[in-house]
């Protein structure tokens, strides 16, 4: 009985599915491209898109601003001070004139505090960044936050001064990690 059941049950329900609604055909056959092997068609070559645009070279010239890269923070903070708003927005302008650009902002913490809570304020450092340059026009799709925490320190010693290098948010672009 069940061999007999299982099948009706099924092509009940396939039936119950399909659907009931007439569509549009067009009188005659939908055109049809002439897709020949022959030379001259097939698929073009694609070249990925290369880090050129407006102002590549201020990337790397260190007397433009675009060639600092971390955002400060301070202790126990993932506000951006004001005296980094210049640099986002200089970051900001920069992703917007150059749409092909992709950034990865690596947040980090000094070693005080456990490595979970590092690890959480790190990307919140990294995230703060991020949403600041979508909000001046920058696209979702070209940013990238990760959180680092206190692996990737930028000085070792245990003074204030070592500590407060390591509260940052590094900005790096397509080519840089």
């Amino acid at each position: 009985m069940k061999k007999v059941l299982v099948p009706v049950l099924l092509s009940t329900l396939l039936a119950a599915c399909s659907s009931t609604g007439t569509f549009d055909q067009p009188a005659a056959g939908a055109a049809v491209d002439e897709r020949s092997q022959g030379a001259g068609s097939g698929v073009a070559t694609v070249t990925a898109p290369s880090a050129s645009g407006s102002g590549i070279a201020a990337l790397t010239d260190p007397k433009n601003i675009l060639s600092k890269r971390s955002v400060m923070f301070d202790f126990d903070s993932y506000v951006i001070r004001d005296e980094a708003r210049p640099l986002v927005e200089a970051h900001a302008k920069f992703l917007v004139q150059n749409p092909t650009m992709k950034m990865l902002i690596q947040g980090n913490a000094d070693e005080r505090g456990s490595r979970e809570y590092n690890l959480a304020l790190g990307q919140k450092r990294a995230d703060a960044v991020r949403k600041a340059l979508t909000l001046l026009g920058a696209k979702e799709t070209q940013i990238e936050s990760v959180s680092l925490g206190e692996e990737k320190p930028r000085c070792t010693e245990a003074t204030e001064d070592c500590f407060a290098q390591n509260r940052r948010g590094d900005m790096l672009y397509s080519g840089e990690f």
